[in-house]
């Protein structure tokens, strides 16, 4: 049974928490300690006031769900220190010289770094694209207006670009894209769309390549206690750490 090293207690720790199975949680770390001490309540694991005794707990792998900030802090701390590591916040790995850094010292350690897939499906698919060139890669995301923070009366485009420049005008809004273009090795283009019609946050893919095309589509329901995290997005997190140790791997 893996160890599990929880970075960040917030709602979709509490998750995690809750559905420990093929894995335990050894040690838990947030800048409140008093959110660390409630998760530990939860599944017997240490809560830690400081990092540096956290990473150099017992565990055998470092599960960041906190921030695109603490992914960048601390992704390399874990790694050195020997331990694999997952990052939720997978925007972090937009900076090209820190991702190239982040995979320099995976390979010296020997160690792993695992990117759920989040709040969307298909990212084993993109992976072809590092075999045959996909032509047409695309993200459509449509959120309410409420959850950008901005007023809308109608349905409007107000981001289109790539997946690197989206994160400068919308930081809290690019993770799958990012995820996109890290399974299919090229910078998806992406639309965000803001529509006071939706309360849930919807996410197409298109791509096209020498296989031919797919389209998917995902409506995220919102985590049953904080509204503003994707409930598929925790339970990516779950189904990876659940396969890790399995023998048998389905997918890309």
């Amino acid at each position: 049974m893996i160890k599990i090293g929880l970075l960040g207690c917030g709602n979709i720790g509490h998750i995690i928490a809750h559905h420990t199975g093929s894995f335990s949680i050894s040690a838990v770390y947030d800048q409140v300690f008093e959110r660390a001490q409630e998760i530990a309540a939860l599944c017997g694991a240490r809560a830690y006031r400081d990092f540096d005794s956290f990473v150099t707990s017992d565990i055998d792998i470092v599960v960041e769900a906190a921030s695109v900030s603490a992914a960048r802090a601390h992704t390399l701390d874990v790694l050195s220190h020997k331990k694999d590591m997952v990052i939720m916040s997978v925007g972090a790995l937009t900076d090209h010289n820190f991702r190239d850094e982040c995979r320099r010292t995976a390979l010296l350690q020997g160690k792993k770094i695992y990117i759920p897939s989040g709040a969307i499906f298909g990212l084993d698919n993109l992976k072809i694209g590092r075999i045959s060139k996909i032509s047409h890669l695309l993200l459509r995301t449509t959120k309410s207006p409420s959850s950008l923070g901005i007023e809308a009366k109608t349905r409007k485009q107000i981001f289109s670009g790539k997946a690197n420049e989206c994160i400068k005008a919308f930081p809290k809004n690019v993770n799958v894209s990012v995820a996109m273009s890290l399974a299919s090795g090229q910078d998806t283009d992406v639309e965000l769309w803001v529509d006071p019609a939706v309360d849930r946050n919807v996410h197409e893919l298109f791509f096209e390549g020498d296989f031919g095309e797919a389209y998917i589509k995902v409506t995220n329901f919102p985590s049953p206690d904080n509204p503003a995290t994707s409930y598929l997005a925790a339970l990516s997190i779950l189904s990876l750490l659940e396969k890790i140790t399995d023998p048998i791997v389905v997918g890309t």
